[in-house]
């Protein structure tokens, strides 16, 4: 006898339904599943901030409000790397970081299909990495200017007068490479880790239980080896890939300035 309170299906696929009638293309088509699942990340999101706001408290402090506080100086402390005037990174690291850990956490809880976490969904953690390419493309334009942001893609820029012709070819070709693939990564380490948790989870509560062990303990092993994991994958390694996505976010927007010191320091040897 299977667990029944766990998915009883590999979450290979996800259903999908046309937004556009007659169009049975891929980019008329949504997965309502995932859109069902974000949506519940996005309530429950909104909901938790909601309730750390209501306990925060200047006077005496609890244990939620010094751990949002400490994550937040975190944050803030490499945006002084950054641009203390771009005000929007911070609050965008620690959105990303708070839906991402509470879409993974929502493994915890037993799930009855068609519900998952929205991040095992590759459609998900893709959009996001290209919404966080986008901005920080955009605001590498801005801080650089157009002269300045094709300027980076030429990088290492102190290199001998031999290797000129190299960072206008192969480096180039090389930094370009590094610029696109950047969102996919981002998207493929996130949807990876929570996907590969999720097929580790359907073995633990269908194959274990067909494990021939007397007196039905193969249902009480799979009911125990699925707690073990889940605390594991989901609660360690949810927190650990928000944690990541978020901070590589700030590393991007952090590279995105590259080329902003050399000309700093080369105005006044120009002048």
């Amino acid at each position: 006898m299977n667990a029944t309170f766990l998915i009883e299906q590999p979450p290979v696929t996800h259903p999908t339904v046309s937004i556009v009638p007659g169009c049975n293309a891929v980019l008329c088509a949504v997965s309502w599943d995932s859109l069902l699942s974000s949506a519940i990340a996005i309530v429950l999101t909104i909901v938790v901030m909601l309730f750390i706001s209501f306990r925060m408290s200047p006077a005496v402090p609890g244990k939620i409000q010094v751990w949002v506080e400490t994550f937040y100086g975190f944050v803030r402390g490499q945006q002084h790397h950054i641009d203390e005037s771009a005000t929007f990174i911070v609050p965008l690291a620690m959105t990303i970081f708070f839906y991402i850990l509470i879409a993974n956490w929502i493994g915890f809880l037993p799930l009855p299909a068609p519900i998952h976490p929205a991040t095992s969904d590759f459609n998900q953690t893709f959009a996001m990495g290209v919404l966080v390419f986008l901005v920080v493309e955009w605001y590498s334009f801005k801080v650089l200017g157009v002269k300045g942001f094709f300027k980076r893609f030429t990088k290492p820029f102190d290199v001998p007068s031999y290797m000129v012709p190299a960072r206008y070819t192969i480096f180039l070709l090389i930094n370009l490479i590094d610029e696109i693939t950047k969102p996919l990564t981002l998207a493929l380490r996130l949807f990876g880790n929570i996907f590969g948790g999720l097929m580790m989870l359907w073995v633990l509560t269908v194959l274990v239980p067909m494990i021939p062990v007397p007196f039905g303990g193969s249902t009480a092993l799979s009911v125990v080896l699925v707690a073990l994991w889940k605390a594991f994958d989901v609660g360690f390694i949810g927190l650990i890939q928000a944690f990541i996505f978020a901070f590589l976010t700030i590393v991007y927007f952090e590279l995105a300035r590259e080329g902003l010191e050399e000309e700093a320091h080369a105005q006044p040897a120009h002048e």
